[in-house]
């Protein structure tokens, strides 16, 4: 997958696609939300729910931080010496990774005042990131000019992540 370090990503235009870095953020950021909640969700151990949240934040962050600086270290390499402002913008550019995890986080953060518990925030978290991945892959390709039965199989096949982090936290747990 190219990536195109040295651009920030724009908003996509309402029926456009989005650019391929935020779409390569933006799942990776649902999907490292979701295993990362349903981790530290742990049965016989006190709810943290709080702590959670901040670390889904954090993990978000420094990933979008690491995923830009290696492109720093491939630009270094590269024949490309654009300096420092490539570095930065390639680290900015990851900004739906961080963007991603937010639903994750404000769900974690309800059962803080005891509207919830942790357990049902993360499950809540889980569905509705399924539920994400599945809306993104039909828009995607929905934008790339597939016909509705390819893109529902586009939803299906992104929503099976989201299914497969589910079905682990269930076997683990």
């Amino acid at each position: 997958m190219h990536h195109r370090a040295h651009r920030f990503p724009r908003p996509a235009a309402p029926g456009r696609r989005p650019s391929e870095t935020t779409l390569f953020s933006g799942v990776y950021g649902l999907v490292l939300a979701s295993a990362l909640a349903a981790a530290l969700d742990s049965p016989g151990e006190a709810a943290d729910p709080g702590s959670d949240a901040l670390w889904v934040l954090l993990t978000a962050l420094a990933s979008a931080a690491a995923h830009g600086y290696a492109h720093v270290v491939a630009h270094r390499v590269s024949a490309d010496r654009e300096g420092a402002g490539v570095g930065l913008r390639a680290m900015l550019a990851e900004w739906p990774v961080v963007a991603a995890a937010v639903p994750t986080v404000v769900l974690l953060l309800t059962a803080v005042p005891s509207w919830w518990t942790e357990t049902e925030a993360v499950n809540t978290a889980l569905v509705l990131n399924t539920l994400l991945l599945a809306g993104w892959g039909v828009w995607t390709a929905r934008g790339a000019g597939r016909g509705r039965a390819a893109s529902l199989r586009a939803g299906l096949a992104d929503m099976l992540i989201g299914l497969v982090i589910i079905a682990a936290n269930a076997l683990i747990k």
